[in-house]
């Protein structure tokens, strides 16, 4: 089994550890959006390193528990891991690539 920890950038594949498959891509926290009302929750919005430009921020309520159940929240610049599971029923094997091979430029 390869050490993806040596890389952050790489996606730790978490499916040795549990039953659904899943992949942990880093992130790190760019935003810390304050509440539009009193009744919204704080948001933290979560640069996914690895997603296509276009789609690679998440915006989830900052408010999270430790280890002792206490709430705590995310600051600007911490480094997360977001992880992805899918319930293996959901899932279906990956079909190989077939890429074409790479043609020499033309003249040469």
């Amino acid at each position: 089994m390869s050490d993806t920890s040596k890389d952050p950038k790489s996606p730790k594949d978490e499916t040795a550890n549990s039953e659904k498959p899943a992949v942990t891509l880093p992130g790190t926290v760019e935003k810390i959006i304050p509440p539009l009302t009193s009744n919204d929750p704080e948001k933290a919005q979560i640069a996914v390193e690895g997603a296509e430009d276009l789609y690679r921020e998440i915006r989830v309520e900052n408010t999270f528990q430790d280890a002792a159940g206490n709430d705590v929240q995310l600051k600007l610049g911490a480094q997360v891991e977001v992880t992805i599971e899918a319930d293996k029923a959901d899932t279906i094997p990956k079909k190989p690539d077939h890429k074409k091979p790479s043609q020499s430029a033309a003249g040469t």
